[in-house]
């Protein structure tokens, strides 16, 4: 039941010199539930979503968007689809010849435009921390 276009947010049960912390769960969970229309979410329901839920979707978004942006510009172009294979090389760990096989191109093909993709990107594809930030941008 709806009453008035109202949103909450529920938190677990917390000690008294956990209160703090449950409010952030609940305030959290309360912007969920206005993002997707839901009268109720709890702090529970929201953090088993994974790592990536409790990123603001709208700043997700832009970030991705901002971040992606060079190598999208350059798939315009056609020459390279630069984007799906960054995305199918980090979904595959970095393996070079299931990716390759995955996206029916020679594994030298997907290093050279993996190579494009970092040059573009103006990031080292070798380090965990950059791999990890765009693979969120990815998901966006």
């Amino acid at each position: 039941m709806r009453v008035g276009g109202l949103h909450g947010g529920l938190a677990g049960p917390v000690t008294a010199a956990g209160f703090a912390a449950g409010l952030e769960q609940a305030e959290l969970a309360c912007r969920v539930a206005e993002a997707e229309g839901k009268a109720l979410v709890s702090a529970a329901e929201h953090s088993a979503r994974g790592l990536l839920s409790l990123i603001d979707p709208v700043v997700a978004h832009i970030y991705g968007e901002n971040l992606l942006a060079p190598l999208r510009r350059h798939d315009e172009t056609g020459r390279g689809d630069l984007e799906t294979s960054l995305r199918c090389w980090l979904e595959h760990h970095g393996h070079w010849d299931v990716a390759a096989a995955r996206l029916g191109v020679h594994r030298h093909t997907l290093r050279n435009r993996i190579t494009k993709a970092q040059e573009l990107l103006g990031r080292d594809l070798d380090s965990p921390g950059v791999r990890a930030e765009l693979w969120v941008a990815l998901q966006t």
